[in-house]
This record gives structure tokens, C-alpha cells and sequence, in this order.
């Protein structure tokens, strides 16, 4: 079986290439394309996987290229991650956006919309390549932001296409993992991973914008043991970071990237006066990984993991110092868990093993607030014959407008990219929640045509 990684050269892929390694099922990935339009990175991260190889057995054959065309051929899976921009666009969309002050993260704040209106174009034209040379191809999309891009490839390529995130499974293994612990779950209940078969979520929303409302181990909803409890509800990463008094009025956990959203005067004083923003920080972090500082004895894979965990450590450092500051628990800094998630989906469809996910899918009625085309974050039955939405998925009220503005702002932001149209751009910064006035809008889109004219000159105003 092979599998293709558009964006080949990212950081994050070695996780990937471990979860392949640890795959023993009949049908397995044989051959691994990384793809990349930037030779440096490809070749660092080769260099990280090749180590890793050399310690399995018989693991799969790597394959790099910068050629779309032999990365697509006849390929059977297809993981999309990349970024237009690279990681200086995403620090540069924090910067402008925060001149304006307002809150530029690249998946639920302004940022996001700049970095989809730089990122559809590209994602067409992989498109095109996709329906000229792997048809019959499933494409797993983690390319941010994910409920948009997933949508519009969706447009072109059909339900054959999914988009995934880690964080709600990684949200109720934390959980699962409280409960355990205060002997509210049984001993035997395992650490919950992608497609467990005796946990269950109640999870709805769209890509970083969800709730889960429900947890049930072995049939039984055991989140109302959490939500009575305070004390146990700040002992875990979301708790902390929401607080025990405003999850305890939800009834719901909401997912860690709607601290944004609900603590968003907080998050913006936060990160106005940080040193570094999380895009400027992993620029230079990164750097200094791809670019192998001069007298580094560490081999690839060392310096690679080295990276990789102060990458963990410093997540979403601005939003935890809002919430009164926390380190991070060991646990949650080995790995990033997408990687589970895209493993898991394969291993369902390719030996048609059912497993039930969290992903990003179209909505086809489960939701009724919005249409069937709309790309939501729901649970889904996947095996052999494909991805299946379940129904019985609902927002809690509270988070239904939230739910329905931010999939207007998603869908003029995508109209704005297929069209050409500032109008429709205009709107969808406008209408974002953590814009407050469309002059501002009006300035913030200016400045991000000025500092990306190769990519957003489409947007200028007309004379």
C-alpha cells in the first residue's frame, strides 16, 4: 500500500513514519512518497526518517521527490499538510494582526483566514494532480485550516476526502485518564486511542471549534462524574485552562482552541506583550533544526526529537499563561496524536476493520443548523466501504450561533479565494468574532495583500 505526504518535508512528519513502523496489520503501507517544493527540508526530514528505518524491520520504502506528479502516481493514500507561507507566513500573520489588535492564530483567529485565502489556490492545484493521478485515492486532510481546506477539496474529489485533528481524542484521553485515576472508570478501561472500541464520544462542532458532551466507557456516559466534580475538572489540561466554573455551566468540555473565543480579552494581553508569538517562535525553532547549527554533533533523529519536545512543552504557552499559568503534564508531550488518527483511518479502509472517529467530514443532515455540504467535526464510522457520518451528533445550544457564524465566515472566506472577490474576504474578517469593527477589517486586509503580494495580490482594491 502507499501512502504520499504532500508537504514532506514538515516537521511533524517522523511522527507519522513511527506509526507506520508500529503497524503490523495484513494490509500496511509498503511505500512511504514524501513530496515538498522545498529541497533543504525534504532532505532533513529524509535524513530523520532513514534513521529510523535502519532500526525496524522491513520498513517502508521512502521515497522523496519534488516532482507532484511521481509523488501522486498511483498512490492509495494521500496526506495533505502543507503550508503556503511556511512557518514566516504564519508568524507574519500574527504580527499584522496583532498591530490591529486582534488575535492572528492561524486556525481560529484572523490568521486562519489569511492563511486560507494563501492556501486554497495551492490546494486546486493539488486538485488537479490528485484527480489526474491517483483517482481512486483517499486524501487525509491535516493542511490548516482544516474544516476549510477539507471543504473545498471536498468540492472537487468527493467524500473520498476527510479532514482530521487530534485534539478531541486527545481531550478524552485526558479524560478517561482523570477518571481512572480517581477510580471513576474501571482499572482495566485502556488509554483511550484512535478508534477504541469500548469508548465512545459525543463530540460536535467544526475543526477547533467543538464540544464534547458526552463520554461513554463500556456504554455507560461517565462525563457527568467529571462535570460534578471541581476539583478533579482542574487536574487536566482543558479544565485548567477553562476553569471548573465555566465547563460546570456548559455542561460540556469545549475544545482547548475555544480559549480563543472565550477568554479572548485575556489571550489578546497575552500575547501583545509576549516576546514571541507560537509562529515566530517555531520559525526559529525550526530553523535551527532544518538548518543544523554549525559544531550540533546530534545525529538527525536526536536533534529531531530534541526539537520535538520543546515544540510540546511550549503549546499553546500564551493560553495557559492567560489561565494563570501551568506547565504542561508529561503525557501530553510525546506525541502530537494526529498521527494516530491518520493511521487509524487507513487501517480501517484498507482491512476493513470498523473503528468510530472524530473527524472532519460533510455534514449530510446530522447537524441541522447547517447544510449538507458543510464540513463538520463529527463522529464517523469508517471501514472498508469508506467514511460514514453517525447521526445522533448535536451542539449543546449554547454553542449553535458560534457554530453557524463561524461556518459563514469559512464559507466567504473560500468564496473570496474561488473568486477573486475582496468583497467576500472583507466579510469574512468582519464577521469573525475576534474582529470587532469592519474598518478594522478593512486595514487588516490591506496590510496581509502588502506582506504577501505573491499570494494575496488577487485581493487588492481596485483603483
Amino acid at each position: 500500500m502507499k501512502l504520499t505526504i504532500l508537504g514532506g518535508g514538515g516537521f511533524r512528519v517522523p511522527l507519522v513514519y513511527k506509526a507506520l513502523l508500529a503497524d503490523e496489520a495484513p494490509e500496511r503501507v509498503t511505500e512511504l512518497r514524501l513530496y515538498d517544493t522545498d529541497r533543504q527540508r525534504l532532505g532533513a526530514i529524509t535524513a530523520v526518517l532513514d534513521e529510523l528505518a535502519a532500526a525496524a524491520d522491513n520498513p517502508p520504502t521512502i521515497i522523496s521527490t519534488t516532482d507532484l506528479t511521481e509523488a501522486l502516481a498511483g498512490t492509495d493514500f494521500v496526506f495533505s499538510a502543507i503550508r503556503v507561507g511556511g512557518t514566516k507566513g504564519r508568524a507574519l500573520d500574527e504580527q499584522i494582526a496583532l498591530s490591529h489588535d486582534v488575535i492572528g492564530q492561524e486556525t481560529v483567529g484572523a490568521g486562519g483566514i489569511s492563511y486560507a485565502l494563501r492556501g486554497i489556490p495551492a490546494v486546486l492545484t493539488i486538485v488537479e494532480a490528485i484527480k489526474t493521478h491517483a483517482p481512486e485515492a483517499y486524501v487525509i486532510n491535516f493542511t490548516n485550516p482544516a474544516g476549510v481546506i477539507t471543504e473545498v477539496m471536498q468540492r472537487h474529489l468527493g467524500d473520498r476526502v476527510v479532514g482530521i485533528c487530534d485534539s478531541p481524542v486527545g481531550l478524552a484521553r485526558r479524560i478517561v485518564d482523570v477518571l481512572r485515576g480517581a477510580g471513576l472508570v474501571a482499572e482495566d478501561v485502556p488509554p483511550i486511542t484512535a478508534g477504541s472500541d469500548r469508548i465512545r464520544l459525543q463530540y460536535a462542532g467544526l475543526n477547533h471549534l467543538g464540544w464534547l458532551t458526552g463520554l461513554f466507557v463500556d456504554g455507560e456516559d461517565v462525563l457527568p462524574r467529571l462535570l460534578e466534580r471541581p476539583d478533579l475538572i482542574e487536574t487536566f489540561e482543558e479544565g485548567r485552562l477553562f476553569g471548573a466554573d465555566l465547563i460546570q455551566a456548559l455542561q460540556a468540555v469545549p475544545n482547548e482552541y475555544l480559549h480563543y473565543y472565550y477568554y479572548s480579552r485575556e489571550d489578546l494581553a497575552v500575547d501583545k506583550v509576549s516576546e514571541f508569538t507560537r509562529g515566530r517562535f517555531l520559525a526559529e525553532q525550526q530553523k535551527a533544526f532544518y538548518e543544523k547549527p554549525a559544531g550540533d554533533t546530534l545525529t538527525a533523529y536526536e536533534r529531531w526529537e530534541q526539537t520535538r519536545r520543546e515544540r510540546e512543552v511550549t503549546y499553546m504557552a500564551t493560553n495557559r499563561e492567560a489561565a494563570g499559568s501551568f506547565e504542561r503534564d508529561d503525557a501530553d508531550l510525546e506525541t502530537g496524536g494526529y498521527d494516530k488518527v491518520a493511521l487509524a483511518i487507513m487501517h480501517a479502509i484498507a482491512n476493513d476493520i470498523p473503528a468510530e472517529l472524530i473527524l472532519n467530514v460533510a455534514n449530510n443532515g446530522v447537524l441541522p443548523d447547517l447544510d449538507d455540504t458543510a464540513v463538520v467535526e463529527i463522529p464517523c464510522h469508517v471501514d472498508g466501504s469508506g467514511v460514514t457520518p453517525l447521526p445522533g451528533a448535536a451542539l449543546p445550544d449554547h454553542g449553535r450561533g458560534m457554530v453557524v457564524n463561524a461556518k459563514y465566515v469559512e464559507r466567504r472566506t473560500i468564496d473570496a479565494a474561488l473568486n477573486r472577490s475582496r468583497q467576500d474576504a472583507l466579510l469574512a474578517i468582519s464577521h469573525h468574532p475576534l474582529v470587532d469593527s469592519f474598518h478594522v477589517a478593512e486595514q487588516l486586509l490591506d496590510d496581509l495583500v502588502t506582506n504577501f503580494p505573491d499570494d494575496l495580490a488577487y485581493l487588492k482594491e481596485t483603483p
